[in-house]
């Protein structure tokens, strides 16, 4: 008896969580475009002060991240939503640029934040990006002014859904981000979600409680809970309204992966969005040999570098 019980748990448990019946209505992956078009770098001995502009490959395109053109090449190229990083200004603004610090990618000097809106604009964000250890700067001139604020990103790509990156792990800048975006009209707010330290993404979710948010508390709320008891197929009330960055590492002991886990999280408002690697570092489906490793039922999103290779793989 116990072993008739044993096999149709077992049983019940593939069922429930196997994809092959999973629906996808033929749906191509959600393209999701790290910092717009942006120069790459290789990811190897990469620490959390590396300077990466100096060390970027050969260049391919002229494209600057974070950049209202990178974001316009991004979309044209077929990103449906783009990522971008902000940093808060002296004078109340948000600028988008991805470093703590100017000194590395720019040809100014300082923390970044200590720094107002019009004084940003005056660097040239290109100064430093070098792919021969500083024999040429293929950039240096190109990216005076190129620094954008936020209302500027917004207001360029009224109807365009963007992920914004918060930097920092300040409550202040959590409740400073809500505020700006509390001033948005409905609908944009909904094109929006906004990722980053647990301290100013607590802040977002008080204050902004439809905004799809994610930091590594959230992350740990919802998927702990789920690995334990999604087998059912329930998905706990921590998972819903938020977004997942899932390393493919170790999407693959999730319940259901990967089409019944992605639509058990579309049920509930909450996107995936698969991450190349182990998720330490901004790994992305850069190469054809990278998409190859997804499995095809996937629909959920795919995190990319370098949208301009990837997209035309789903068209």
């Amino acid at each position: 008896m116990t072993g008739i019980i044993a096999f149709v748990l077992i049983l019940f448990m593939y069922l429930n969580n196997t994809s092959l019946f999973a629906k996808n209505e033929g749906k191509n992956p959600t393209l999701l475009a790290h910092r717009g078009m942006a120069q790459t770098f290789p990811m190897d001995d990469i620490k959390s002060d590396t300077c990466t502009a100096e060390r970027i490959h050969e260049s391919e395109h002229s494209y600057l991240e974070n950049t209202i053109p990178s974001m316009e090449a991004a979309f044209e190229a077929g990103a449906d939503i783009v990522e971008f990083d902000v940093q808060p200004t002296k004078d109340g603004q948000f600028a988008i640029f991805h470093d703590w610090t100017l000194n590395c990618r720019t040809d100014g000097s300082g923390v970044t934040r200590e720094h107002t809106m019009e004084e940003l604009k005056q660097l040239d964000i290109g100064y430093g990006y070098t792919a021969d250890n500083g024999k040429t700067f293929p950039f240096r001139g190109e990216g005076v002014g190129l620094m954008p604020s936020l209302e500027e990103v917004l207001r360029t790509f009224p109807d365009e859904e963007f992920l914004i990156h918060i930097k920092s792990d300040d409550p202040a800048e959590g409740k400073r981000l809500a505020e700006k975006l509390a001033a948005l009209p409905k609908k944009r707010l909904e094109l929006l979600s906004v990722y980053g330290g647990d301290q100013p993404i607590k802040q977002l979710q008080t204050l902004l409680p439809n905004l799809r948010v994610m930091s590594i508390e959230t992350m740990k709320s919802c998927l702990l809970p789920y690995i334990a008891t999604g087998w059912t197929g329930h998905v706990p009330e921590a998972c819903h309204n938020t977004q997942i960055h899932l390393p493919e590492g170790y999407a693959k002991w999730m319940w259901g992966w990967p089409g019944k886990f992605v639509n058990r999280f579309n049920d509930v408002n909450t996107r995936v969005i698969l991450v190349a690697g182990d998720g330490q570092w901004s790994e992305g489906f850069d190469r054809k040999e990278d998409v190859k490793r997804i499995d095809q039922s996937y629909h959920g999103g795919i995190w990319t570098n370098r949208i301009d290779k990837i997209a035309p793989m789903f068209e």
